[in-house]
């Protein structure tokens, strides 16, 4: 640390001291802990115990000051040595393994990392074989040094240990720089959205001027009326145009998208209305003091002017000024519910039925202004146009949920019988309206299956708000009604029989190495994997992440079989938190999102933040089958390679998945598809490997965290020799932590593998500082949003 660190370390050391340490100057154990945030309880008292020097069972300032200013300024070999003498805890000067176990075990505790004793006696055993040189059964200090040197970043994270874990909280150092909106990467990075608001904001001040000069016989205050009523003319058509999702989903497959900012037409969407609020607080102010200068000359009050149609303003029987405060209010709330704190609070609810009120603020525009119908009536068709057809395409045909799965963390797992002429690209999105759940609410989620899969839909749900909490109770506490045995066995013994013939399509595919007509049974053979035994070829955990079975005859819908639709819906309990059923839903879609883009680019990052994964599953699906269908097989022998990519509805060159998950739960969401896309990553390739997969654990102890070096080696050791990690049961090891975006981009940057677009799914906060990394490196950045 510098002296100026240094200095601040120990004056917040010492208030902290004194604070906890009370009247007899010294602490405690349990006071230690609180002083130092230390949880663990092993590691609390081994710290503890080798900062009483003198063995008081209570330690003082002085104690503390002189433990703490060696590990922060003594050698290596210093900070080394107390991490031994942690290790070793009955004081022999060796560590056994029991001691080490033990160690292990609280650094997995303290990680929120759940394994069985085995794994864990597994771990021991790598890590104790690997550093016990001369196999005596002991591990010294100059093993464990030795050993330490062979993991070269663990000896410098150690280093950044000892000061990061007591250091005092950190103060942000303001420094001058400037503005990132003023920087050259960003109007490079923003330059379609920046000229669509420099448009924007052009011909908004061109028709504020126009009907002010048309006005201004009336006084400053009409004229500035008239200006913003103009502008609200523009504006409240423009935010519907915003909002044509199907015609922008069309506008995407054209050379429009290169030209127009449409994979950010949400931003727009609430610049917009935004907009809206200001220029129609603006238009009432006006209006109210043009109304006070008429009373005070006038035969009308100033509250007749503004509450009643006496003064007869206005083109429909002189409702001008009641339509004007009725749709103020409107306005207010619709943008008042909009706002972040109400969506993504679990309150989507609320957002969803007061913006339904746009069709009462239109009507009311129309009645209000005797000119809005001219420019709406063209935009208004198409919407209305819109709305038919997406009525008509949902209705359509039977639809239904065939299959559920509860997953950890609350996520829902639903699989939906495709309907026969549904189209869709990877990463689109559905509206998705289940009457049992809520008869007239509906609501966009992901499709996170891939479109080859030409069977099931898969939506994954996060219960974050009251319709998904309702949705995943409703399925968690429903009771299975009673089914006949014979419809249950003849269920099963026809699910078995399909599962063989898929056994069957896959072991020829494999022998034959190509895909053909077999494709799609390679892939659902996946799926029946996802449901149930583990993969004898992947060595990866049984997973709750269960994917979709062929519907049977007796599970299809109504509608399928040409039969009137059941008077109840049926469920058949198939596992504690996996069941198959038939109830009705309704899907209103594809919508397009950015994520179109990405068989476009040349190097794609996909980051996907928790459940944010679900767009990529279905483009990681769509690349699996791609991948599979450039595979190429050596005639006279079993080498097998994959050749590059040819085809011209795929550019990619090189694809980086990051996933980031809180817990070790979340990971089962995907693990089977992941494990199946790593299977197909086996063979060689001539530009090395097309897809490289990066998990991170956030509630692991990072490797800058003293309390994890030992578990993390372990984990670096047992997984080299597995060739698994012992986390998620991958091959690609799970990090721990958050990824360090400055690292991970500049290794993006040096494989020069073309233009790097880098696609994000998941929390706001944290793609502000993706975006912010993209813009330094000069990547194009997307974000899911919808």
């Amino acid at each position: 640390m510098s002296l100026d660190e240094d200095a601040r370390w120990l004056d917040w050391m010492t208030r902290q001291f004194e604070s906890i340490a009370g009247d007899d100057k010294e602490i405690d154990i349990d006071e230690f802990k609180a002083a130092l945030k230390v949880k663990d309880s092993f590691f609390a008292e081994r710290f503890f115990a080798l900062f009483d020097s003198d063995g008081s069972s209570s330690i003082s300032l002085d104690e503390l000051l002189k433990a703490l200013d060696l590990l922060i300024h003594g050698s290596e070999t210093d900070k080394l040595r107390f991490l031994f003498q942690v290790y070793d805890v009955d004081g022999s000067g060796s560590i056994d393994p029991d001691e080490l176990r033990t160690v292990l075990k609280s650094c997995l505790r303290e990680s929120a990392i759940s394994l069985p004793e085995e794994k864990l006696d597994d771990l021991t055993l790598a890590l104790f074989e690997s550093a016990d040189k001369d196999s005596s059964g002991a591990i010294t200090f100059e093993e464990l040094k030795a050993e330490l040197e062979n993991f070269p970043e663990v000896m410098e994270n150690l280093t950044i240990s000892a000061a990061n874990w007591l250091k005092p909280p950190d103060v942000e150092q303001k420094k001058r720089r400037a503005p990132r909106y003023l920087t050259r990467v960003y109007w490079h990075n923003n330059s379609r959205k920046l000229l669509f608001l420099c448009l924007y904001a052009g011909l908004t001040v061109l028709l504020f001027t126009e009907a002010m000069l048309q006005h201004s016989y009336g006084g400053g205050w009409f004229m500035v009326a008239k200006g913003c009523g103009q502008c609200l003319n523009f504006n409240c058509t423009l935010v519907m145009v915003l909002m044509l999702r199907r015609c922008l989903t069309w506008l995407r497959a054209t050379w429009v998208v290169r030209v127009l900012p449409l994979d950010q037409n949400i931003l727009l969407h609430q610049i917009v209305g935004y907009a809206i609020l200001c220029f129609t607080l603006v238009h009432t102010v006006a209006h109210v003091f043009n109304f006070a200068q008429l009373a005070e000359s006038g035969e009308y009050r100033l509250w007749e002017f503004l509450l009643t149609t006496r003064p007869g303003i206005g083109w429909v029987k002189g409702t001008a000024s009641v339509t004007g405060v009725v749709l103020q209010a409107l306005i207010c709330l619709m943008v008042l519910c909009s706002c972040t704190f109400v969506r993504r609070s679990g309150h989507f609810e609320v957002f969803y039925w007061s913006h339904l009120s746009y069709v009462w603020v239109w009507i009311l525009l129309v009645i209000h202004c005797a000119n809005f119908w001219k420019w709406f009536v063209v935009p208004g068709l198409v919407f209305v146009l819109e709305k038919i057809v997406g009525i008509a395409v949902s209705r359509m045909g039977g639809l239904y949920i065939v299959e559920v799965n509860l997953l950890p963390s609350k996520v829902t797992h639903l699989v939906i019988k495709r309907p026969q002429f549904f189209h869709f690209k990877p990463g689109d999105y559905v509206y998705i309206n289940i009457p049992v759940i809520a008869k007239y609410e509906w609501h966009p989620f992901t499709i996170s299956s891939a479109p080859e899969q030409s069977d099931v839909l898969w939506l994954h749900i996060r219960s974050m708000g009251q319709w998904t909490n309702r949705l995943y109770e409703y399925f968690r506490q429903a009771e299975s009604p009673e089914v006949s045995p014979k419809r249950l066995a003849t269920s099963l013994r026809n699910r078995r029989h399909l599962m063989k013939t898929q056994e069957e399509l896959f072991s020829s595919t494999n022998s034959s190495g190509g895909v053909a007509s077999n494709e799609d049974g390679a892939i659902e053979l996946m799926m029946y994997r996802q449901n149930g035994s583990r993969s004898e070829e992947a060595a990866a955990p049984k997973s709750e992440s269960q994917g979709p079975a062929e519907p049977l005859p007796d599970e299809q819908g109504p509608a399928e079989r040409g039969e009137a639709p059941p008077l109840k819906e049926v469920s058949v309990k198939f596992g504690e938190n996996h069941r198959f059923c038939n109830i009705k839903c309704y899907v209103d879609g594809p919508y397009g999102t950015p994520t179109r883009q990405i068989f476009a680019s040349e190097h794609a990052v996909l980051i996907g933040a928790g459940i944010g994964i679900t767009p990529f599953a279905s483009i990681l699906q769509s690349i699996m089958y791609r991948y599979r269908m450039r595979k190429q097989n050596c005639p006279n022998c079993s080498y097998s390679w994959c050749e590059n990519i040819k085809d011209s509805d795929m550019k990619l060159r090189k694809v980086d998945f990051i996933w980031i998950n809180r817990d070790q739960k979340s990971f089962e969401w995907f693990v089977s598809l992941l494990t199946k896309l790593e299977m197909d990553q086996a063979d060689e390739e001539p530009e090395g490997r097309f897809l490289e997969m990066h998990m991170y654990m956030t509630s692991a102890l990072g490797k800058n965290d003293m309390k994890a070096i030992g578990l993390q080696m372990a984990l670096d050791l047992l997984a080299k020799k597995e060739k698994v990690d012992s986390i998620t049961g991958l091959r690609t090891r799970t990090q721990p932590g958050r990824p360090e975006w400055g690292k991970v981009f500049q290794k993006v940057s040096e494989e020069k593998k073309g233009k790097v677009h880098v696609f994000y799914c998941g929390a706001p906060a944290l793609a502000k500082v993706i975006k912010a990394q993209c813009e330094h490196f000069g990547f194009k950045f997307y974000k899911e949003n919808f």
